[in-house]
């Protein structure tokens, strides 16, 4: 599972090798904090996805992994089974919005809630 580093100006998603392969993607994902618009924990990340897949891998309901294209950009998906997931409501940059299935939503959301100066990058989020 994809980890997730919360720094003071950045949140790195850091792939594993399986992941990647998945997605048609070489390098990890790093998102600036002040491109986040909003946050959001969802019990059922499959009704968040949109648009058509564009470059990356999906077994319905079971793993969704890559990159899906709709009307008005394009959205980074790491959807795992049922698991909860977050998803991140971007302003710019590559994506308009991640959704990463993660076993630590919560702590996420609360890592995101810190003011930046007072984020510690040396514990990563799973």
């Amino acid at each position: 599972m994809a980890k997730l580093r919360v720094h003071a100006d950045r949140i790195e998603v850091q792939l594993t090798p399986t992941e990647k392969s998945l997605a048609f993607r070489g390098d990890d994902l790093v998102i600036q904090r002040e491109d986040i618009r909003s946050a959001t924990i969802t019990d059922d990340p499959w009704i968040w996805i949109r648009g058509i897949r564009r470059r990356g891998s999906e077994i319905p309901l079971v793993v969704a992994v890559g990159v899906w294209k709709y009307h008005g950009g394009s959205d980074f998906v790491i959807v795992k089974g049922k698991r909860q997931a977050v998803v991140l409501e971007l302003a710019g940059g590559e994506f308009a919005r991640l959704i990463i299935s993660t076993n630590h939503a919560s702590e996420l959301i609360d890592r995101l809630k810190v003011e930046p100066a007072a984020a510690d990058p040396s514990d990563p989020v799973e």
